[in-house]
């Protein structure tokens, strides 16, 4: 147990990198629908490519999404919504009314005794009865308003129109109508007030104080008696959507399909798809459905361990860093968990971000690898696979070729396009292959792909969020950090000016030398300005900072000396990590140099030493040897740029030879066995290196002196 305990503790790194893959895989198959997968691909408007199909079991022919949503629109056409008549409104409000009038007659009968003395009670008798039918009248006003019905204000009856139908329920009773038919309360308000002035001029002769009737506001006791019924509405609504079939016919066991070569129509085309329906629904019933998980879990095992076999002989350092590995499955997993759950939507889902955000952070070679991964697993329960797979892989390749320098904030709007441009023109040479009819191309899915354009902007503040969380750099912090008036590359600029003119020199060779054979100029050049800061720590101990004729190294033994030159690597990573370099750059210090050795302290020390045994460990920097085509560039371009210095005459054939023979060398030790990098890359870097050579150390015209 002790052993088995110790072999977890030696080796937890590995181990806790393999569960975070088998933990994605388990992830994966869990949110996948448990259904299985129909035998047969085809497309409508294609030929049947495959044997002779007889229907396996009696099913149904399901309609089509459109046709089943035209028919709902058809039995929604005639829908009337209901209103609930509320019969205890008139009667509140009229007794309201009745009690309010008895009190201001009773309040008019003392004001008027109180201020004249002609209000005798003869006078008193006839205001009284002229207001008792005044009385009377608004009653049945009321009675008339509330027996039409004053509806509510509601969203409903804001969208209606006035001869719209609708149904009153009246207790037990439903009586259909028009929507004019009732009142609005503002409509009922118009009518009580006109009603009363109508009263008035009619009666002008009778009534003796119309500022008693004219004051009256009837119109406080109109309030809605007529509701919309939502539930009834929705159960009615639902009812005439559920008694809509599905299906319209059916097709027997044992019955003929199709045959091979036969073209799939679109009345085929809707057997096949109810066919394939009915298949996978019942392989993912009982028994069925376990043998379907186990298959499941192969395929997305398979998907997931060729990810893992890319990594390991590609991008083996990603697979050391723990960040990197959860950094690349999490974005698989966020994708593929999104297509699950927005399955009817599905091409809303902006796939072509994770080639973005990979390319930006690595390289186009591994985001690509990774979109085919990621769209393979969506494929496998994603309608229509073979169309989804083939628009998204696509719109996957476009968005990695179109965005070069995602600094430059135009190209991601340009990508967007781009993409959007993609999936239209490659969605509708389908659907016309397909369709054979324009009309019958669902346009509604250009404006998902609009949609899904616009989301690819989001790869903004995606980035800025992945870069603070895992501690990768983008090109916009590469922009930033290759600014020479950064502290780190001031100090450098004044404690070892040699140095850094050294340093801009192999950035501009090694930036011109990636965008000739591919890879990504503006980390090479970073990279290159960075690669020498631990020579601050000693920057006379390094020949181009020397310029009184005076070197420290005479002071020293051949391995001392040696050890100094050596040590810029380790004091250059420990400046980098003190100031807050990404890891991507502080690897250019770890590798410019790979484990080549310090050749001119080892070769000194073996000929004032030649009988002694010789650690050329001492002689050797530690590595590691570079790993990506960037690193391998800058290690090419520091060390020709650094040797050409030492040439006292300068011409083609030496500066070729000079070339030739550092780069060969480098290639004989191996130093590149880890970088995609072939001859004909290599052939084309020595040629750019030549020529640039020339360019910076080219003969001037010598112009006579004045006499």
């Amino acid at each position: 147990m002790r052993k088995f305990f110790e072999y977890i503790k030696r080796n937890y790194k590995y181990i806790f990198r393999a569960f975070l893959f088998i933990l994605t895989i388990a992830l994966i198959v869990y949110i996948f629908p448990r259904e299985g997968k129909f035998r047969y691909e085809f497309q409508k408007g294609r030929p049947w490519s495959h044997e002779n199909l007889f229907a396996p079991f009696d099913f149904p022919i399901y309609k089509s999404d459109k046709q089943v949503q035209a028919e709902r629109d058809s039995s929604l056409k005639y829908f009337s919504p209901y209103f609930k008549f509320d019969s205890t409104v008139l009667k509140r409000e009229s007794e309201k009314f009745a009690n309010f009038y008895v009190e201001k007659q009773k309040e008019f009968i003392v004001q008027k005794e109180a201020e004249n003395t002609v209000f005798n009670s003869y006078r008193k008798q006839n205001f009284l009865k002229i207001s008792d039918d005044f009385k009377e009248y608004a009653y049945n006003v009321l009675i008339n308003i509330y027996s039409d019905g004053i509806r509510e204000i509601s969203e409903i009856t804001e969208t209606m129109k006035n001869d719209d139908e609708i149904i009153v329920l009246k207790g037990n009773l439903a009586v259909s109508g028009k929507l004019n038919e009732n009142y609005s309360q503002k409509a009922a308000y118009e009518y009580v007030r006109n009603a009363i002035k109508e009263y008035i001029t009619n009666n002008e002769t009778r009534i003796r104080y119309p500022d008693f009737y004219l004051n009256f506001n009837l119109y406080e006791y109109i309030v809605p008696n007529l509701f919309y019924d939502e539930n009834t509405s929705e159960n009615v609504k639902n009812d005439l959507i559920n008694n809509i079939s599905l299906t319209k016919g059916m097709i027997q066991s044992g019955e003929k399909i199709i045959f091979r070569g036969e073209v799939i129509d679109n009345q085929l085309h809707r057997v096949l798809e109810s066919l394939k329906y009915e298949s996978e629904t019942r392989l993912g019933d009982g028994f069925f459905s376990q043998i379907i998980l186990l298959g499941q879990i192969i395929f997305v095992f398979a998907c997931i361990l060729v990810l893992f076999l890319f990594l390991y002989n590609f991008r083996p350092e990603i697979l050391k860093h723990t960040t990197k590995t959860v950094f690349i499955l999490m974005l698989v997993l966020i994708i593929v968990v999104i297509s699950r759950f927005s399955i009817k939507y599905l091409y809303i889902v902006p796939f072509a971000l994770i080639p973005i955000i990979i390319k930006t952070f690595y390289d186009s070679r591994l985001a690509l690898f990774i979109h085919i991964i990621t769209v393979m697993l969506v494929g496998f329960f994603a309608p229509n696979g073979f169309e989804f797979v083939f628009l998204s892989f696509i719109a996957g390749i476009i968005a990695i070729f179109s965005l070069t320098n995602l600094y430059r904030r135009g190209k991601l709007f340009l990508s967007a396009g781009l993409v959007i441009l993609t999936y239209s023109f490659v969605y509708f040479g389908l659907a016309i292959t397909q369709e054979a009819n324009f009309s019958e191309i669902d346009f509604f899915n250009f404006l998902y792909f609009a949609f899904n354009g616009s989301l690819i902007l989001l790869a903004f503040p995606l980035i800025y969020v992945f870069e603070k969380v895992f501690g990768f750099v983008s090109d916009l912090t590469l922009m930033e950090l290759s600014d020479s008036n950064q502290k780190l590359l001031r100090n450098l600029a004044e404690k070892a000016p040699g140095t850094f003119q050294h340093s801009l020199q192999v950035a501009n060779l090694a930036e011109e030398a990636i965008h000739k054979i591919g890879g990504n100029p503006l980390l090479v050049r970073t990279g290159a300005l960075y690669h020498d800061i631990g020579k601050m720590n000693n920057p006379v101990y390094f020949i181009e900072n020397q310029r009184t004729g005076f070197n420290p190294h005479d002071m020293h033994e051949f391995d001392e000396s040696a050890n100094i030159v050596i040590s810029h690597v380790k004091d250059g990573v420990e400046l980098a990590k003190k100031h807050s370099l990404p890891d991507q750059l502080i690897d250019f210090i770890r590798t410019h140099h790979g484990t080549t050795k310090v050749q001119y302290f080892y070769r000194s020390y073996i000929k004032k030493f030649p009988d002694k045994d010789v650690d050329i460990n001492m002689f050797t920097y530690p590595g590691p040897k570079p790993y990506s085509k960037e690193m391998a560039v800058l290690m090419m371009a520091d060390s020709v740029e650094a040797a050409s210095r030492s040439l006292s005459d300068i011409n083609e054939e030496k500066i070729g030879n000079l070339v030739d023979s550092i780069i060969s060398e480098q290639m004989n030790e191996g130093q590149f066995e880890y970088v995609d990098i072939n001859f004909k890359d290599i052939t084309e870097i020595k040629t750019l290196f030549k020529d640039k050579l020339m360019n910076i150390y080219h003969a001037r015209i010598k112009y006579p002196e004045k006499k």
